[in-house]
C-alpha cells in the first residue's frame, strides 16, 4: 500500500470519527429534550377548579407549569374549569370556558398570568426540528472535528514495512 492511500484512509477514518461525534452530541440529547422534535399541535392547559384560591393563598397550582415550551405553529388552548375568570397574556378566559392562542412567532414570552403565584407564565416558542436541522447540527459539529483529527493524523509518521527474508 502506498503512502497516498494510507493518508487517504486516515483522512476518511478521521471524518467518520468526527461525524460519529457530531451524531452523538446532536442526536442523543434529542431523546431527552424532544419537546421540539415534533410537528405543531394543539396543547391544552387546564386551569382546575380552586386555582384562584390557591394562588390567593400563595400556593402554586401543582398541575400548572411555571414555564412552557412550544413549537412554532402550536396552538395553546387554555381551558378554565375554575369559578373565577382568568387572564393569560392577550387571552381573557371566563370561568367555565376556553380560549386559544396561535403561536406564530419563535420567541420567548413572559405573559401576565392570573393563575400563577408570580403573576406571569414563561412561554418559549421554538422552531421545530426538521431533517435539515438535524443534518446542519451533525455536519456543523462533525466535519470541523473530522478535519481537525485528519490534520493531526497526517502528522503521524507512516509505519515502515520491515523486510522479512523469504
Amino acid at each position: 500500500m502506498n503512502a497516498k492511500s494510507i493518508y487517504l484512509r486516515r483522512v476518511l477514518l478521521a471524518l467518520a470519527i468526527g461525524l460519529s461525534f457530531g451524531v452523538a452530541v446532536t442526536e442523543i440529547p434529542i431523546f431527552f429534550i424532544h419537546k421540539t422534535a415534533r410537528p405543531p399541535t394543539e396543547i391544552l392547559l387546564l386551569v382546575p377548579n380552586g386555582t384562584a384560591e390557591q394562588v390567593a393563598s400563595g400556593e402554586q397550582p401543582p398541575s400548572i407549569p411555571l414555564n412552557m415550551t412550544f413549537v412554532l405553529g402550536d396552538t395553546l388552548v387554555v381551558k378554565n374549569e375554575d369559578s373565577v375568570d382568568h387572564k393569560l397574556g392577550p387571552l381573557w378566559v371566563p370561568a367555565g370556558s376556553s380560549a386559544s392562542l396561535f403561536l406564530k412567532q419563535a420567541e420567548s414570552f413572559a405573559f401576565e398570568c392570573s393563575f400563577q403565584t408570580g403573576n406571569y407564565l414563561g412561554i418559549e416558542v421554538r422552531e421545530p426540528l426538521t431533517i435539515w436541522t438535524h443534518l446542519a447540527g451533525i455536519l456543523g459539529a462533525g466535519v470541523p472535528l473530522g478535519i481537525l483529527i485528519a490534520l493531526y493524523s497526517l502528522a503521524l509518521p507512516l509505519k515502515k514495512k520491515e523486510n522479512v527474508p523469504a
